[in-house]
């Protein structure tokens, strides 16, 4: 059973791919419990090292009430804010990397542990995102407590 809140995540999520039905319907019946998305519609991601990732994500808690969601790869080694469109194409920060237009990401379903990517910070279906200037923000902060700084 999937929650009302997994439920209007998945249709905010689903709402960037070409055919939201089709892709409802694969994601909902796919094993892995991943869908690929396009970047760019909706959101952008910035991609983090894991060993800045979580570090930043652990400010933006303590610095937001509910930070936009947030990915994490298999492994860890890599985590996905999302951001708003366009972030990505202005984004001057070195070791980040984007998803932004004319890219896809692998994006797990709301609510259903996968063996792979997941959520840290599952979308909630109301389009909540990072904003970019806190974001980077919470990434000096992070870098700076690496470092002893």
């Amino acid at each position: 059973m999937v929650s009302a809140g997994a439920k209007s995540a998945v249709e905010w999520l689903v709402s960037v791919a070409p055919d939201p039905e089709a892709c409802r319907w694969e994601w909902e019946r796919n094993p892995l419990g991943v869908a690929l998305l396009p970047a760019g519609r909706a959101w952008d991601v910035l991609i983090l090292g894991g060993d800045l990732g979580y570090p930043t994500l652990d400010v933006l808690t303590r610095l937001l009430d509910r930070p936009g969601p947030v990915l994490a790869d298999f492994g860890d080694a890599r985590t996905g804010f999302f951001v708003p469109c366009g972030t990505v194409s202005r984004w001057l920060g070195t070791g980040v990397r984007g998803a932004g237009r004319g890219t896809w990401i692998v994006v797990p379903y709301p609510g259903r542990v996968t063996g792979g990517v997941r959520w840290l910070v599952p979308p909630d279906g109301s389009g909540r995102l990072t904003d970019p200037a806190v974001l980077e923000l919470a990434m000096h902060e992070a870098a700076a407590r690496m470092t002893g700084a």
